[in-house]
């Protein structure tokens, strides 16, 4: 929910886009500009994944998955079964495979030196400030991430036919997808250490790389033994240079100038500089053009370049939007209803947004319980910023239960996952809308809390209106006495 400006200047140049409010420039971006960027990718990344295929080949269906002697080593699961299987084949991890090959392939090498050299704009403490603002409004990022950047990011017409195309969000998939992809942010801000090259953040975009560099070839492979499978004329080469500034940018810019303020959360200066700045290196180690992030206004723009020309809901990001509400309607650990899903969706995406995704429009008691949320939300994020000692316990004890609960926890991923490619285009394959799995117990869980932030902070507004009142009314009085 935007909240309204009383002081916003409206002319000739201003625009309103999905409910979002801007002053359009010559800074901004045009169709003109961002349609060669539709056809242009990470030519370096494919060639470094079809060396990498050389080397170790994919199992029968050509698809980068498994190998016996780049295996993946973390899975437990995994050793049991070749235990019990002999010819099990383990996973391969394409991050050890370009590691281990990098200084015998000219290819493979060039990769590896060009993630590996730290670009001189790279601020290492600015780095690590801006890992702690994740966690310093941890929440709202959390939530903001799942209901703006993924369920308002499908309303982006190309690249939904790319996603569906995967499978990875179908119902009973898309909580293990978003799972996936919030556990390389985790990765990516878990220290500093984590980001830096040969941490697990470092890696864990590599993979992702080399991931985007498989989707993209397999499509574009179906494409063309059936053109009618892909319009790559309509809608670019998958996984293009702008559909990667665009992810970058639901990660970064999304969340500072949208779902941060609907939900009463504004971020310092400095901290929206350092946060910029940390997403602007990820996107250099995914084979994202990063000069669009180079300062946080241009971020900016770019956000809204692309709210202005690449939001257009289609039947296909209907049916990917209500496929990601049903896959985590009464699943812990928030059990939250369908109803407070859509009211998060609404509330941080609006409802012209969401009208045109096609999602329900819950009662007034859904939209009472995000406030409370953000209620809760804003005490928790700006008594904590404010306390220099209690700042860092917070951020240390998150970075500690977000990994615990989506990571290593029973509903979450379990183990670690070294982004495979598990969500495999076919041409059979597309994403359909499914009903909810309603696996999940019904318990009272993040609507209670809500509620009970929403019962606070209005008792404790009336209190203080009634305080106020009286001590007014009594300095009223006694002026009124030392006049007379």
């Amino acid at each position: 929910m935007a909240w309204p400006n009383p002081f916003r200047v409206h002319d000739e140049n201003t625009r309103t886009c999905w409910g979002y409010t801007f002053q359009l420039t010559p800074e901004h971006l045009t169709p003109e500009k961002t349609q060669p960027m539709k056809f242009s990718y990470d030519v370096l990344g494919e060639e470094a994944l079809d060396r990498l295929n050389k080397i170790s080949p994919p199992p029968r269906s050509a698809l980068p998955r498994n190998s016996n002697k780049y295996a993946e080593a973390k899975p437990a699961s995994d050793s049991g079964k070749q235990a019990e299987d002999p010819d099990f084949t383990p996973k391969r991890d394409l991050y050890i495979l370009l590691r281990d090959h990098a200084h015998h392939d000219e290819t493979l090498g060039k990769l590896w030196r060009e993630v590996n050299t730290v670009p001189t704009w790279v601020d290492w403490e600015q780095i690590a400030r801006g890992q702690e603002v994740f966690y310093r409004y941890g929440g709202p990022a959390l939530t903001g991430l799942c209901f703006q950047s993924l369920l308002g990011g499908m309303g982006a017409n190309r690249v939904v036919e790319t996603l569906a195309r995967t499978g990875g969000f179908s119902t009973k998939v898309a909580r293990h997808r978003l799972f996936e992809t919030t556990q390389h942010i985790l990765q990516c801000t878990q220290s500093l250490q984590s980001i830096q090259p040969g941490g697990d953040g470092f890696a864990s975009s590599i993979r992702v790389r080399l991931l985007h560099a498989a989707v993209r070839q397999r499509i574009m492979k179906l494409a063309q033994q059936r053109p009618e499978y892909y319009n790559v004329e309509k809608w670019g080469i998958p996984i293009n240079d702008l559909d990667c500034i665009a992810t970058i940018g639901t990660f970064s810019a999304t969340l500072v100038w949208l779902a941060f303020p609907r939900q009463g959360i504004w971020l310092r200066q400095q901290e929206i500089i350092d946060y910029i700045a940390l997403f602007r290196y990820i996107g250099y180690l995914t084979g994202t053009p990063t000069d669009y992030f180079k300062t946080p206004e241009k971020a900016r723009t770019v956000m809204e370049s692309l709210l202005m020309y690449e939001i257009d809901p289609t039947e296909t990001s209907k049916t990917l939007a209500n496929n990601v509400i049903r896959s985590l309607e009464a699943q812990p650990p928030q059990y939250a209803s369908r109803a407070m899903l859509e009211a998060n969706s609404r509330w941080l995406n609006g409802n012209e947004l969401c009208d045109a995704l096609g999602l329900g429009r819950p009662g007034f008691y859904y939209w009472a319980l995000v406030a409370g949320q953000c209620i809760f939300f804003m005490a928790i994020c700006y008594t904590y910023r404010s306390i220099p000692y209690l700042d860092k316990r917070k951020i240390a004890a998150l970075r500690k239960i977000f990994w615990a609960v989506i990571v290593d926890g029973k509903y979450g991923l379990q183990q670690e996952t070294t982004f495979d490619f598990k969500y495999i285009p076919d041409m059979h394959k597309t994403t359909h809308l499914e009903d909810p799995d309603k696996s999940g117990l019904k318990q009272p869980g993040i609507e209670r809390r809500n509620l009970q932030a929403l019962l606070l902070g209005c008792g404790f507004l009336s209190i203080s209106a009634v305080i106020g009142y009286r001590i007014v009314s009594g300095l009223a009085k006694h002026f009124a006495y030392s006049i007379l």
